[in-house]
């Protein structure tokens, strides 16, 4: 499925990331996403750091399966055979992944390539490797990476203002601190335990849906 420059930069309002550690007895991945979809999820991308290749493989096809019903854009984290096996709208990876390798020949031009970045200049080589957009942080403190450090506004408005493509903010995001990235000029947020960790996923969805669209005015 291919997605437009604007409906990327759409997608970028509540960018869901899985982290499959908060699943309770009986759960599964694809149970929660789906719940967090209906709830106001406009991207999604699936983690998954210790399953094996075939069943993140399984799993990603699912999640696929449950984002394209919703012309939600779907990538996966760092594996770029396994989200052109199972027909990922794109991936998403860090510097390193770009160092040495050409990510954006390797998935093609109608995919989605989503780098990370933490300064400035990892920004703009991001944007530079094809990038259609950037994920900055960590914003605030976070569980999810122990080495992140914590940036601050003016170095996220930096960054902001050095590229042309969207940019997602990620890294201990909640709806208590959310508001505190207006003005940063980011077209979104990305986040997952504030919406995997909660007790009510959707519930926890909608809410931070409701405050992103009203920050960054589009929904």
């Amino acid at each position: 499925m291919k997605f437009t420059r604007d409906e990327i930069r759409r997608s970028m309002l509540l960018y869901a990331v899985t982290d499959r550690a908060w699943l309770k007895p009986g759960e599964t991945l694809p149970q929660v996403a789906g719940a967090v979809l209906q709830s106001g999820a406009t991207f999604l991308q699936i983690r998954e750091k210790d399953l094996d290749e075939a069943a993140f493989e399984a799993e990603a096809e699912q999640l696929r399966t449950l984002c394209a019903g919703r012309r939600v854009p779907f990538v996966v984290n760092d594996s770029v055979e396994i989200a052109l096996r199972c027909g990922a709208d794109g991936v998403h990876v860090g510097q390193s992944d770009i160092r040495g390798r050409d990510i954006r020949a390797m998935i093609g031009p109608d995919r989605i390539l989503g780098i990370s970045a933490g300064t400035v200049a990892e920004a703009q080589a991001a944007e530079a490797a094809g990038a259609d957009y950037i994920g900055v942080g960590a914003i605030f403190a976070t569980g999810t990476k122990k080495d992140a450090r914590n940036l601050t506004m003016d170095a996220l408005r930096a960054i902001r203002a050095a590229v042309t493509i969207p940019v997602v903010a990620i890294g201990g995001i909640s709806a208590a601190n959310i508001d505190q990235l207006a003005g940063s000029g980011v077209d979104g947020v990305a986040v997952v335990s504030a919406i995997f960790a909660a007790e009510d996923p959707a519930a926890a969805t909608a809410q931070l849906r409701q405050k992103a669209e009203a920050l960054f005015g589009h929904g």
